[in-house]
Order: structure tokens, then sequence, then C-alpha cells
């Protein structure tokens, strides 16, 4: 009896009291069906105790994970021990068996290993010596009955010796999974026959094979995967992940012939230190699964959002810090997945130098490799260390390493990058500040071409973090939300890949501006420091652009900066989030917002860096977050601002806009004659000539034309520039309209990206709406005839908004577990005639409706929306006057809206979640 499991193994399972009341429930039945149903009870109760002694047991001690699986797989023992007694003794008995009538019954896979998690499968090989007898054949039948009702899953073969042989040598699943075999029970000898013969006549002389086939799967499961840093990871398949562990033990039992991972200290392919952390990240990841596998109920794989804060919990994670529970686990989970990967280069690289596995195949194509410096040599096409004492007798060769790699354009060799890793106790704050260590830093930043490569494989090794201490906190930090698809650190580093993309020329078409910018000249040193540098200060209880500008003020003097190179980059770490704030959540057609933003830039250089970091800020989120709309806010914003810089903020005046606005209308309206022209440029106020391109005032003057007091005209029109499709409203004003507008949208699943309303001087209202599907896209031609027919019956009053979204819209389970705080703001100083109102949320459907609704309520005039979503989080800004054409300056009247607008999302929200 194992005496090493998470609980004493009699209390999870008490085998003599079940055994004697299985058999005396099995000697009282008449039908071999009472017996079976006999079995199942007692089973079932038995089975019952021990799972829940087993995770009473985990949750008291939830990272002993390596009891708990051995647990978990004592208790399958047990129960298919006990089956197969029965089946064998009870069910279908045989006094004189004959040698063909041998049965022998082995766990396989991860079962063989002997670790499940609480809802893993059960993977048996029933073995035969020659071709399967009618009796064993009753008897595996007997068995899978009793299994099935027991709720296991289970899956099973029945195979001979030379069976398993052959389709073995056909098929690298079945081969792996005869690799762990082990006997459970039955006849034994038949079990060593065949272990015998997988090694003499299958696996012996195929080493080669297997590890190319197991790499093979390796790397079309990180394809099918995606990175280790994806924000909702797979505990089993994903990068660094058990599965790529699991390929460790396989390789390792395959070429070695052992089961015991230290075997590989032994052999000195890892280090003493080495294989303890091999050993703790295995402990970490099954007790996450296991916590996954009971929080879900089911074999659940994926650490979704919502299981993510599950499974932190059960693991004992606590809020601090100013960092949620659920953040300081997945940075946790994160240094693990990349240990595993530090870990497998490691092994590959002895089995490289066992040439057990080809060199990269990139590699193998150079005839002669680049000629490397003195203290290194190309081993296997990688820049490996020549002489190990004499690399650490200076410790910037620490550094040197790494840039001789982006030099020559070589893969780091795995045991100098152990090297690296093992004396990262030699960069201390001498070595910190040594004017030789600053220029290797920069010039891997600024010299070399891409850096990405370099920052990253620095990153895993630990030795950005080293150099650049203040940066090690946000090392695998996890920003719990639906809009960064990265931790901090990769996020970091995928914005310094962009930033090189553009600057080497590779995006001048969809970037033309910030490809200009650089093309033109700015401060290389400035920019590529302040994006390395935009995040640092995340994940503490302060504002992180404000903490992070303090914390640049130090490492910028460290790298040896100028004074007015480090103002620079401090400003632009404060500021990292200025232009996306401004082009996002606030109107750039006002005037205000472009003169407000002018004035913070203050110097054309700021705006040109500022500009160009945001783009690569905003692509480095995520591969599905920069888009035109995004792209042609910023633009619009850019070139205004960059107008004011340099003609002035008078350049920017309401009266030049709006003449230049009404001659771009005429030149477009050749085909009109002048007296409709004058009634279009005079019907009017200055806002709508200043809110809206040209091409939106043609569409408004069309439908305008003629246009009687109870008609609506619409007008549904793609606007490619913007991802997004623009439609337009004209129709008499009322209160309320701009509500009336947002619900019809609403109703049929459109998200509004951008919204303004204006009334003529002769009571029309004309309202523009910038809107996208739920995949956050334009609409496709064949779904406007719906869109236009829904909408028209919504302002017809033939469908209620409020009405039909109370059965609409639902939060999905995985997104639950976001919650983010709602705020409320008014500003009357960032535009000269409204009022703006700042809603900062949860996104939900009908949201833009419960807002616009309450507002309109309560006698606000609705100018213009802007609607910024990040994730699960959407910012909805609102331009507005009060009935009276005035700005709402009295605080008390400020409190009452925001009473009402809190009151109306409380409801909305609780809507939303009776439906979810």
């Amino acid at each position: 009896m194992p005496d090493d499991l998470i609980a004493p193994a009699s209390d999870i399972f008490d085998v003599p009291a079940v055994r004697d009341r299985l058999f005396a429930a099995a000697h009282d039945a008449d039908t071999e069906a009472q017996v079976r149903a006999a079995a199942v009870q007692i089973l079932s109760e038995a089975r019952k105790t021990g799972r829940d002694v087993i995770a009473t047991a985990f949750s008291a001690r939830p990272r002993a994970a390596f009891a708990t699986t051995e647990a978990y797989a004592w208790l399958t023992d047990c129960c298919v021990r006990l089956v197969f007694e029965l089946a064998t003794t009870h069910l279908h008995p045989l006094n004189n068996p004959t040698e063909g009538e041998r049965l022998t019954m082995m766990a396989v896979g991860g079962y063989g290993r002997g670790e499940m998690a609480p809802q893993s499968d059960v993977d048996l090989l029933f073995l035969t010596p020659w071709k399967i007898t009618p009796w064993a054949e009753s008897v595996i039948e007997s068995m899978l009955y009793i299994l099935w009702d027991l709720k296991l899953k289970v899956g099973h073969a029945s195979r001979t010796v030379r069976d398993c042989l052959r389709l073995g040598a056909e098929d690298y699943t079945i081969r792996t999974a005869l690799l762990e075999t082990r006997f459970l029970i039955g006849h034994e000898p038949l079990a060593r026959e065949l272990e015998t013969r997988l090694w003499k006549d299958l696996f012996k002389g195929t080493e080669k094979a297997f590890v190319a086939a197991k790499l093979e799967e390796r790397g079309a499961r990180h394809q099918k995967q995606g990175l280790r840093y994806v924000v909702e990871p797979n505990v089993k398949e994903g990068k660094g992940g058990l599965r790529d562990l699991q390929s460790l033990y396989w390789i390792t039992k395959y070429i070695h012939h052992t089961d015991d991972a230290e075997e590989l200290v032994r052999l000195g392919v890892f280090r003493r230190e080495e294989y303890a952390l091999f050993m703790r990240a295995e402990e970490f990841l099954w007790a996450a699964r296991c916590h996954l596998h009971l929080a879900a109920g089911r074999a659940v794989e994926q650490l979704s959002f919502d299981m993510q804060v599950e499974v932190a919990d059960r693991m004992g994670y606590v809020d601090k810090g100013g960092r949620r529970a659920v953040e300081w686990f997945m940075q946790d989970y994160f240094r693990h997945a990349t240990a595993v990967g530090d870990l497998t280069r490691i092994f590959l690289s002895a089995l490289e130098a066992e040439h057990q596995k080809d060199a990269p195949l990139l590699t193998r194509m150079f005839k002669r490799g680049p000629h490397v410096k003195p203290g290194y040599k190309v081993v296997n096409n990688r820049l490996a260390i020549a002489d190990d004492a004499a690399f650490l007798a200076d410790k910037l060769n620490l550094l040197r390493y790494f840039e001789e790699g982006l030099r020559t354009g070589l893969l780091l060799h795995p045991n100098g990058m152990r090297l690296v890793k093992a004396n990262l106790h030699l960069i201390d704050d001498e070595m910190r500040g040594d004017r030789e260590a600053r220029r290797i830093f920069l010039d891997l930043l600024l010299k070399h071409g891409n850096p990405e490569r370099s920052l990253r494989r620095m990153n895993e090794l630990n030795m950005l973090g080293a150099f650049i201490p203040e940066f090690e906190p946000i090392v695998a930090m996890m920003q719990f939300n639906m809009y960064h698809s990265y931790t901090v650190d990769e996020h970091t580093i995928q914005c310094i890949r962009h930033l090189s993309e553009i600057e080497h020329g590779e995006l001048v078409e969809e970037l033309p501006v910030a490809s200009e910018i650089l093309n033109e000249g700015v401060n290389r040193k400035v920019l590529y420091i302040a994006l390395l540098l935009h995040d640092i200060g995340k994940g503490r209880d302060e504002d992180h652009a404000v903490l992070g500008a303090q914390i640049s003020r130090r490492v910028t003097a460290r790298l040896g900066l100028s004074k007015q190179e480090c103002a620079t980059v401090e400003w632009l770490v404060r500021y990292h989030l200025l232009m996306s704030d401004m082009a996002q959540k606030r109107d750039i057609a006002d005037p205000r917002t472009v003169r407000d933003f002018a004035k913070a830039v203050q110097t054309k250089e700021r705006l040109d860096l500022l500009t160009v970091l945001t783009v690569c800020d905003i692509r480095g989120v995520g591969p599905a977050v920069w888009n035109n709309w995004k792209a042609a806010l910023l633009r619009a914003l850019y070139r205004q601002t960059r107008r004011a810089l340099e003609d002035g903020m008078e350049a920017l005046n309401r009266e030049n806009r709006g003449a230049e606005a009404k001659k771009a209308l005429r030149e477009a309206l050749t085909d009109w004659d002048a007296k409709d022209l004058r009634a279009e440029t005079g019907r009017h106020y200055d806002p709508y000539w200043q809110g809206l391109h040209v091409t939106a005032h043609v569409v408004f003057a069309q439908l305008l034309k003629g246009i009687s007091d109870d008609e609506i005209r619409i007008d549904i029109h793609p606007d490619e520039d913007r991802d997004a499709t623009r439609v337009c409203f004209a129709l008499a004003d009322h209160p309320g309209i701009f509500a009336r507008l947002a619900g019809a949208l609403s109703l049929v699943g459109a998200n509004v990206v951008d919204a303004r309303t204006f009334t003529s001087k002769d009571g029309f209202a004309t309202a523009a709406f910038w809107i996208q599907d739920s995949e956050g896209s334009p609409y496709e031609s064949e779904r406007i005839p719906r869109l236009r027919d829904m909408i028209r019956k919504t302002l017809l009053g033939e469908v209620k908004p409020r009405e039909a979204l109370l059965s609409r819209g639902k939060i999905k389970k995985r997104e639950k577990a976001f919650t983010v705080p709602t705020s409320i703001a008014f500003d009357n100083e960032g535009s000269e005639i409204y009022t703006i109102i700042e809603v900062d949320t949860r996104d939900r459907p009908g949201l833009l409706y419960d807002l616009t609704r309450t507002l309109s309520e309560s006698n606000v005039y609705i100018s213009s929306a802007v609607i910024a979503t990040f994730g699960e989080q959407v910012v909805d800004t609102f331009y507005v006057k009060d009935m009276f054409g005035l700005k709402f300056y009295t605080p008390s009247k400020q409190k009452t809206l925001e009473r009402r607008l809190r009151e109306a999302m409380k409801a909305g929200a609780e809507r939303i979640l009776s439906n979810s």
C-alpha cells in the first residue's frame, strides 16, 4: 500500500473492506446483471468517498500535486483491479485455464505513468498471448460495462504482444503509449514479455526517429496553441505546458531507458538546480491542472479567465500590492512555462551533441557559418562559448554574447545560455553603471536590426531583469483583462518589434504617418528606451504612467542618456496614453480637443515621438487590436496637431474650418443649382461643419433635399478607411432622438464606435453613426437590407428597443470574472460649448442605449458620442448641453445625472446577468 499519497491510502480506499462487501453482494446475487448493479453501487460509493478524501486533503495542501496525482491513480487502480477480480473469479470463473487463456491488464499512457488529474482518462491494455479467446472477450466486456457505469472515461485496446509491436512500429502515438505501460493485474509473465520485446524489438535502434517524431508533434501542437504568453493558456497542450515536460520524459526513457528524470542530472544533461526547477514547474502545472478539473467538474485544460480566478483562489493566492490574486497566480504560471521552455532547449541541445537530433534546418542550409569574434565558436550552427572560464573572467561578456548573436544572426547555443543564466549574480551595480556595458546594451537595441529576438532571449534567461532590475517585476506579469493578449514584458518586446519593422520600411502602406516620421528622423535612442520602459510601472497601487516616469528617470540616467534625453523619455512614459486617450475618448472634430493636446505636447519633436510610440503600443496589445478606425483617428489628430504647432493655434478656429467645409461641399455638389446650395450651406449651425467630413456633408445634403416632416431617410454605406459602416439619418428632430437611434442599432447587434447628431436651423436632425458587427468588422453588403429594415421599424415605433432588449444580451461565462469599476466624470474645460460626460464601465450589450435613454429622459441634449472599447472595458464619452443650450456647471445637477446613469447601468447589468 503506497505511503506517499495526499491522504492515507486506507482512508482513500479501504481495499479489504470494499472487497468483502463486493464479493458478499456478488455471492447473494442471482444474475450477472444483479452482480454488475451491486458492483457499480459499492464501487461508486467507495470511489466517491476516495475522491472526496483526496479533494479535501488537496485543498489543505493545494500545491502538493505529485501526492495528489498519485492518489487519483491509486484510487483508479483499486477500482480497476477489483472489477478484474470480480469478472475473472465470479462472473466468468475459469478453473483450469489453458496457456492461450491468460489475460493481463496494463495501464498505459498517463495512467501508466501513475499520474492522474481528477478527470483524466483511464487508458487500459488487455493483453493476451495469442488471438483473443471467447472467455477473455466475456471478461473484458463485463469489465467495460462496470467501468462505464462507474462513469470512468475508459480508453481500451485488446491486443497480443505481436499486435503491440506491429501497431507501435506503424504509429508513434501508440508507441508512446506503450512506452509507459504498467502492470496492474492478471498474468504477470505476459506483461514482462511485452516489456522485454518492446525494448528489444521496437525501441532499440529507433531513437533518432522517435525523437524527430516527438519534436515534430510538439511543433505542431505549439503552432495550434500559440505562444506561452497568451493570456488563456492550455495547461496540458500549450507551450511550456505539461505535454512539453512529458515529451522530455518520453525521450529520456526512450534513449536512456529510465523513468527517473533525476537520471538526467547524473548523465550531465541538467545541472542540479535545473532539475529542481524542472520538478517545481512540473508540480505547479499539475497542481493548476488538478484544481482546474475540480473547479470545472470535467476535463478542462484551458485556463480561461473565469477559471484563472477560481484556480488562483484554490491555490491560496490573495490580493496584495495593488494586484489581484489571479494576476499573481498567472505571473507564476508564465514563469514556470518559461522555465519549461529553457529546460526543453537545454535538453534538445544535449540530444544534438549526442547526434540524436538534427540541427535546425535553417542553419543546416549554410555551407559555411559566419565569422565569429575570438572567444566564440559555432557548434551545430549555433553561437557557442569557446572557454567558459575565460568568458566569465570578464562579466561584460554576459552582454556581449547577445550582441554577437545579433551581429552574426546565429541562434545562441543552449549551453551558452545556461552559462549566462547560472552566472547572473555577476551583474552588479558596478557593471550596470559601466560605460562599456551601457554601450553594448544600447547597441543591442539600436544597431543590429530588429532587437526582438535578443531581448526575448535575455528576458527568458532573466538577464534583462538582472541588468535593469526595475524591469524584473513586470516579467511574466499577467494583465487580467480581455484587451491585452500578452504579459507585460512580452507586450513590451512586441512593441519594440513593431517599431523596428516601421523603421525598416516594412509597414509604409499600412502606417504612412509613423513611417514618414521615422524617415524624417527622430532620436531613436529616446524612442526605443521609452518603449522599453513605458509599462515598467505596472502592477502597483499607483498610476503606472506616473510611477513609470519616476522609474525611467533612474534607468535613463544609469544608461548614460543626456539630461535632455532623460527628460524626453520621462515625459513620453508619463504621457504614453495621452494620444490614444485623446484620439479614442474625445471628439477630435472639436477644436478644443486638438488645442488642449497641442498645449500638452508643446513641440513637434514630442508629437512625432509620441505618435510612433502610441502606434507601437496599440499594435503590441494583440493581433486584432489595431485597425483602420484607430489609424484614422490617430492620423487625424497628428495632422491637426502638427498644423497647430507649425501654423499657430488660430489655424484651428471654428470659422476657418466652417468656411473650408462649405467650400468643399460646393466643390463636391457642382451639379446643384446655386439656390439649393445656398439653402444647404445656410441651414446648419457651426458645429455641423467642423464635426463631419465632406463625404458625410454630401450624404446629408442629398438626404435633406426635399425631405418632409414625417419622412425618415437613411443612408448606409461602408466607410472602408475606418473599418466601419457609416449610417446617416435625416428626420424631423425631437427629444430623445439620439437614444432611439442608439436603441435601433443595439437591436441589430451593432457596436457603435462613434456617433454625432446635429439639429439644423429648420428643425431636422442629422445623425451619423459609425458601427461595426460583433467581430469588430464593417457590415457586409448582404446584411445591410436587414439592418435598414430593423432600424426603420424601431424609428416608426413598431419595435420598442427597451422591451426588445430585455430579452437580449448575455455575458459569456469566461467573461464574468472581470470586474470593471464604474467612474463617471464631468468635464467643462475640454470643449468650448459642451459639457463632456465620460462614463468608464464594464461593456455589455445595450449599454449605449441605456445611457442615452437616461440622458434624454433627463432633458439632456446629446451632440455626439465617442465610444472606445478596451476588451471588457468601455469608455463612452458624451458631448452634451442642457435644454437651454448651457453646460452642466452646477454640482447638484451633475450629481443627479450621475445617480440616474448609475441606476440605469445597474438595472441593465442585472438584466444581462439574469439572462446569462
